[in-house]
């Protein structure tokens, strides 16, 4: 199974979220990850989704969506041609003698304490799926309160703008 991550641009409307992921669960597929925000234009949103299949699904993944009316364009966000972020917030329960190593691990991933509790604290990172999954799994052996996650977002690497958004 291959994994794509495509930036789609759909009209900024009432209902195209709906479309778009309706489009996915009458079909089968799966949405791994999807975000969504207004771009420049505020009239257009960017939707970054994840999905994945073997070749034939991924290709109808993009030939349906091209079909929606909402839609404008779809990129492909491929590794090394484009930059991918997460953010998650993770609430840690803490015990005076465990609050320094959590702290500890914070820092190697360059993390940042957003609320600190007397029986809590809440870390926030940003980076690629891999180095939130690994910050998680190191975090594993003390208690998560709670977690959440953004979902992936990216752009394509290099000067290109909306105005150029196409194949």
């Amino acid at each position: 199974m291959k994994r794509i991550v495509l930036s789609v641009l759909v009209d900024n409307t009432a209902g195209v979220l709906s479309r778009v992921s309706g489009l996915f669960s009458r079909r089968g597929y799966n949405i791994d990850s999807l975000t969504v925000g207004e771009t420049l234009d505020p009239a257009i949103s960017r939707m970054t989704i994840m999905a994945h299949g073997d070749d034939q699904i991924l290709e109808q993944i993009r030939k349906q969506l091209l079909k929606l009316e909402d839609v404008i364009e779809i990129k492909e966000l491929a590794p090394g041609e484009s930059v991918t972020r997460e953010l998650v917030l993770v609430k840690v329960a803490v015990v005076e003698k465990d609050r320094q190593a959590i702290i500890a691990i914070a820092d190697i991933f360059r993390a940042k304490i957003v609320d600190v509790a007397l029986e809590s604290l809440m870390i926030e990172l940003t980076g690629s799926q891999d180095k939130i999954d690994a910050f998680i799994n190191l975090l594993s052996p003390y208690t998560i309160k709670e977690l959440g996650r953004t979902g992936l977002t990216g752009l394509i690497r290099g000067s290109g703008d909306i105005s150029d958004f196409s194949d």
